[in-house]
């Protein structure tokens, strides 16, 4: 290798080592200031007394969204003509969260599905399954926000919010700016579609009564997500009308699709602080009811373990390491 060339792999190695480093403290900070701002040991306090029983329901909600996400998965494969059993899916789909909860990005983990499924058909095919799987997620939860933001500006006496309809639309513009933004940069990183993209997208999403399929997932698996935050809000002594459930609840949790942090920790939370006043919560409840489901979501992906030294897995998934 060549000194320029050496030169230049020195300078992504350190360039890599700022970016994760920036990832990894972000949230630290953020988090760091909200304490300040959004009174920590009130939200501390609310922790310290929560309501088990909702924190297991809210429990049961996300694992029940990741065996629904997985199936999701399965039928989007198999409709690219990828073979993935259910069994593996549930197993390879755990295995992701845990992955995704622990580094920064939160995509790391749904890369190492592809490439671990890619078996038999080429990582091609795996990684566009992947993809379009989480593209599909996120339709469902941007078009679910999209009608609770309609609701509230355009049909009279329909949701009722501490906040005027301008407030919501800025609310909503922002969001769609950070979708464009994630968007763009990832462009300009490289991460460009792959080839024959729109083919696939079509065959798994639209095709042959596949938007059916996808509508009726999209709505359970985002229905789940829901329900999730807002048992964790009733666990922390927040009760959270449907108005905010449908038009807050959405914005926070697509404050973790920002990149630069570890599973959303951080932007979640200022936007939960940020959002509640508005459904007449305080802050303090909106940093308690994030870090709760924080949590809940953490604990939700620890099966996965179990997968990562599980070695029948191991093996079914890429059954040529047993030659």
């Amino acid at each position: 290798m060549t000194a320029p060339a050496l030169a230049e792999e020195r300078a992504e190695r350190h360039r890599s080592r700022w970016r994760l480093g920036l990832r990894l403290a972000t949230p630290i900070v953020v988090l760091g200031l909200l304490w300040n701002l959004a009174d920590g040991p009130g939200a501390l306090a609310l922790l310290g007394d929560l309501d088990w029983t909702y924190i297991v329901l809210a429990l049961v909600a996300v694992n029940l969204q990741t065996l629904a996400s997985a199936w999701r998965w399965h039928c989007v494969a198999a409709r690219l003509g990828q073979d993935i059993s259910v069994r593996q899916a549930v197993a390879e789909y755990y295995l992701s969260q845990v992955v995704n909860q622990s580094l920064p990005g939160g995509v790391l983990g749904d890369a190492a599905r592809a490439v671990r499924a890619r078996h038999k058909v080429g990582l091609g095919i795996a990684a566009k399954a992947v993809i379009i799987e989480r593209l599909a997620g996120q339709i469902a939860m941007f078009s679910l926000l999209g009608f609770g933001l309609g609701w509230a500006m355009l049909i009279p006496g329909g949701l009722v919010l501490a906040i005027e309809p301008w407030q919501i639309a800025v609310a909503g513009a922002a969001v769609g700016l950070v979708a464009l933004a994630i968007g763009l940069a990832r462009r300009a990183a490289g991460k460009r579609w792959p080839r024959g993209f729109g083919a696939a997208l079509h065959a798994a999403l639209v095709a042959d009564g596949a938007w059916v399929e996808q509508a009726l997932l999209g709505v359970v698996i985002v229905t789940l997500n829901l329900a999730s935050f807002t048992l964790c809000a009733l666990a922390t002594g927040t009760a959270l009308g449907i108005e905010a459930v449908l038009v807050l609840v959405p914005l926070i949790l697509c404050a973790m699709l920002i990149p630069a942090s570890v599973a959303g920790w951080g932007f979640r939370e200022g936007a939960a602080a940020a959002l509640f006043p508005l459904a007449g919560a305080t802050a303090t409840a909106g940093f308690a009811a994030s870090v709760a489901f924080g949590l809940v979501i953490l604990a939700a992906s620890l099966p996965g373990l179990l997968v990562l030294t599980s070695k029948s897995h191991s093996s079914s998934i890429h059954p040529e390491q047993r030659r």
